[in-house]
């Protein structure tokens, strides 16, 4: 028997039914029932996305996300709280605990001293919200952003902690959020990838926690739709650069003839990850020749750099990385994950939290400037924070000039701004010891829900059919934040 006839006799249901929902064969029936579905079908095929999605109007079209991996200390940051010079070097009260779970990093303390904050806060802007000293650029423009204070999360350590935050489950192998984003929406350039992930390095001196490459992947989801990381060194995209000896012609008789290859083993299997493999060789093709245009940050002028700091010139900095993201969603990519490392202060925080803050200040608060001026913030979603906050009480030694904090998840600080996001408004309040949350607690699978609102996704609705169960970024909870929203 020829081997091809054996290989369409072993063809399984789901190759079958994805062959027939997805080829020709379900292009021709659905233009025979509603013509304009064909155009709807070609539409979506050219920018990829979903038919119907978005489901309702967005006022966002792209996320810019802000990742502060490690777990900023809101208590030095966000969330002003002068009572606690009263409690200084004082065990926390157990009846603020409430004998809930802290890690086995202070778990073995005989006590947890209450260690209060070593830097000044002031109210800025006509919101007057409270700002620590450490963000002066952030502060003016606290009128531009959202500022809340009582998200909290499921976990209590990194990896699941970050794998929750970026996937909507504290279990690896869900598909991350830029990769649902691509998966509902598609993207508006064709030359660049939809989801692309940016990682810079920690300012503080302390040794930080690894990021793992599964936080941006695509999960049971498409493969196409996984972040491309863009590296400051070498390659921007790794395997982008032709061989020596390989000319653009030679390339492009090698993809065609791969191609040809490829389509027969998708008529023979109906496996649609044939298919996004021909897709993702022609995408790194064309990122030939948009990715060093992308990257050739000679036509910004000097007032651009001036705007980002000192740092916006050297590549692979948070500086210039936030110059990049607005590059990025300025040629239409639909979701830019920039994770900046170094905010895991168990120890030697004043100094450690000083340099981390330096390092992200001016280019955070320079990146919504210049989406404003440029006319992209309102629709543009920028998002600050980590995956949990800080404790109050001190890991390790308290002296009058040193302290650190270990995880604390029941309560932390992030911000949002553009996109559809209410502007100078302070959302949640956290009791005297900010351990607890008083009013307006948001869970994290409601910040992803609101993320998803914003760009016009309903995340009830955007979900994939994965071993007989549809799943969805916020699993079965996830709440609209409607008072965040303009």
């Amino acid at each position: 028997m020829d081997p091809h006839s054996e290989l369409k006799l072993a063809m399984t249901r789901r190759h079958f039914f994805g062959r027939t929902a997805c080829g020709i064969g379900g292009l021709a029936l659905g233009s025979l029932l509603n013509p304009a579905l064909l155009l709807a079908a070609e539409s979506n095929r050219r920018s990829g996305g979903l038919p119907g999605v978005p489901h309702f109007p967005a006022k966002a079209k792209n996320v810019i996300f802000l990742f502060q991996s490690g777990g900023p200390s809101q208590l030095d940051l966000f969330d002003y709280k002068p009572v606690l010079r009263k409690f200084q070097g004082q065990d926390l009260p157990g009846s603020v605990r409430r004998g809930q779970r802290i890690t086995g990093m202070t778990s073995g303390q005989s006590t947890l001293p209450v260690a209060s904050s070593l830097f000044e806060f002031r109210q800025h802007g006509q919101s007057g919200a409270w700002v620590s000293e450490l963000l002066p650029h952030l502060a003016n423009i606290v009128d531009d952003i959202a500022i809340v204070k009582t998200v909290n999360t499921d976990a209590i350590n990194h990896d699941p902690a970050i794998t929750f935050f970026q996937t909507g489950s504290m279990q690896p192998g869900r598909p991350s959020i830029g990769a649902w984003a691509s998966y509902g929406l598609g993207t508006e350039n064709r030359n660049l990838p939809a989801f692309v992930v940016l990682v810079s390095q920690a300012s503080a001196i302390n040794i930080d926690q690894p990021l793992f490459s599964r936080l941006w992947g695509s999960g049971f989801l498409p493969s196409d739709h996984q972040g491309v990381q863009f590296r400051s060194g070498g390659d921007t995209v790794l395997f982008l650069t032709d061989p020596p000896g390989i000319e653009r012609d030679d390339r492009r008789r090698m993809l065609d003839a791969i191609s040809q290859l490829n389509q027969v083993r998708a008529e023979a299997f109906g496996d649609p990850e044939i298919e996004t493999r021909i897709a993702q060789y022609e995408l790194a093709y064309r990122m030939q020749t948009s990715v060093p245009e992308l990257m050739d940050l000679s036509g910004e002028p000097e007032e651009t750099f001036e705007l980002y700091g000192p740092d916006a010139r050297k590549p692979g900095t948070y500086a210039s990385q936030c110059l990049l993201a607005r590059r990025l969603v300025e040629r239409g990519v639909r979701f830019v994950q920039l994770y900046k490392r170094g905010w895991d202060q168990h120890n030697d925080l004043p100094r450690d939290l000083a340099l981390q803050c330096a390092s992200v200040d001016q280019p955070s608060a320079a990146l919504v400037q210049d989406l404003k001026r440029r006319g992209l913030l309102d629709e543009t979603l920028v998002i600050w924070g980590g995956e949990f906050g800080r404790t109050v009480y001190c890991q390790g030694r308290l002296t009058n000039t040193n302290y650190g904090r270990d995880h604390h998840p029941r309560n932390f600080a992030m911000w949002m701004a553009g996109g559809g996001i209410k502007k100078g408004i302070t959302v949640g309040e956290t009791d005297d010891y900010c351990y607890n949350v008083v009013s307006d607690p948001i869970h994290v699978h409601d910040i992803q829900a609101t993320l998803l609102h914003c760009l016009g996704v309903d995340h009830k609705r955007l979900t994939y059919k994965y071993q007989g169960r549809h799943f969805r970024l916020t699993d079965v909870a996830g709440e609209v934040q409607q008072h965040l929203l303009a």
